[in-house]
């Protein structure tokens, strides 16, 4: 696991959702739809809600990138009345990838798409291991077919406090030809958990920027850390941005830019700085 002290999270690991201007919009209409939700923080580049201790950063992007089904959430809703509402609200202006109904493997599961391009995986199916109510889902399709396991192995390999909960496979009899890769694993990193899953069914869509993953580290150590870890095999972007060898964009910040970026006074020469970095130098946002 290599040494706790420089891969030991302050704060778990959360999801940034990249929308085109739209991101209060986005943040007000999940928190209008999920209990124990309030937005906690905004300015004009970024909105962050917070939803049963889950946290969620929505950034005013652009239009350069749009959401796929790659990335979903796994969300566990224990009372099939309570399930069914959020589907109902979820689903206005989007569309069902697999309808609300009762499958082999839930009493009540269903898939969707909402009318930002998010997808939503509802469940009331709630593991035993944790109470985490939104899980990332990881779909491996495409060129990334068959690698679930090997992207748990990895990303395992780098965060602390990391263990498998649940590998499913599909059996010989599949007949996608999927046998012995893996349809559905809970994993856990940095005690979150996520889900991985393989298709090898035609898909049109892959990972992008749209859905990126953020760790807020303490220090330029773990920066570097992280930001070598996660970069094997994949390519470095500007701004703490790195897409990993599966395609999956992650952030590698300080946790201290907020801080930063709260002050009037040095804001805009804070950007300026981080605007010409790929790996973030904390020193150098410290003296903009």
């Amino acid at each position: 696991m290599g040494d706790q002290s420089v891969n030991s999270l302050k704060k778990p690991i959360y999801p940034c959702l990249w929308f085109d201007g739209n991101a209060k919009e986005a943040a007000g209409f999940y928190c209008s739809i999920f209990s124990d939700s309030e937005i906690v923080d905004e300015n004009p580049m970024v909105v962050v809600f917070n939803s049963a201790g889950q946290r969620f950063m929505c950034l005013n992007g652009g239009p350069e990138f749009k959401f796929t089904p790659a990335i979903s959430f796994y969300t566990i809703i224990r009372d099939e009345n309570e399930i069914q509402a959020v589907w109902d609200k979820l689903i206005e202006s989007g569309r069902a990838l697999m309808p609300m109904d009762s499958y082999p493997w839930s009493k009540k599961y269903g898939w969707l798409q909402d009318k930002f391009g998010v997808t939503w995986q509802l469940t009331v199916d709630k593991p035993e291991y944790s109470d985490q109510k939104f899980i990332p889902a990881l779909l491996f399709s495409g060129a990334n077919f068959g690698r679930a396991e090997e992207a748990i192995h990895f990303y395992s390999s780098i965060f602390d406090n990391s263990a498998t909960r649940l590998i499913s496979r599909y059996g010989a009899d599949d007949p996608n030809g999927q046998e012995e890769t893996i349809n559905h694993a809970q994993f856990e990193l940095d005690g979150k958990l996520v889900v991985a899953m393989d298709s090898s069914l035609v898909h049109d869509f892959n990972f992008n920027e749209a859905l990126s993953l953020v760790v807020e580290c303490r220090d330029q150590a773990q920066i570097d850390y992280f930001w070598e870890k996660l970069l094997e095999g994949g390519q470095e972007s500007q701004c703490g941005w790195l897409k990993d060898k599966f395609g999956i964009s992650w952030q590698i910040v300080p946790e201290i830019l907020s801080e930063l970026m709260k002050d009037p006074e040095r804001s805009e020469r804070v950007v300026q700085a981080f605007l010409k970095m790929k790996k973030f130098d904390i020193e150098k946002l410290k003296n903009a």
